[in-house]
């Protein structure tokens, strides 16, 4: 199984330290500022895990700029 394929659910978004509202997860997509979704069907979407990994190092790297160029 491939990390790059493993798809994160919305609800499992809070379980691996996402804490924020579906909608506050939309307004943030839309401003190109969190991972887009993945549209599986019409009332179902996920995320790419290792995006949603990607953009919590990012904000880690943010907070600590000494750490990231370690």
């Amino acid at each position: 199984m491939h990390i790059d394929r493993l798809l994160v659910s919305k609800k499992e978004l809070k379980t691996i330290g996402i804490p924020y509202s579906f909608q506050h997860i939309s307004r943030l997509e839309k401003a190109g500022q969190f991972p887009k979704r993945v549209q599986l069907g019409q009332c179902r979407v996920a995320w790419c895990y290792k995006e949603i990994c990607e953009w919590i190092a990012e904000r880690i790297a943010r907070r600590d700029p000494a750490t990231s160029a370690e």
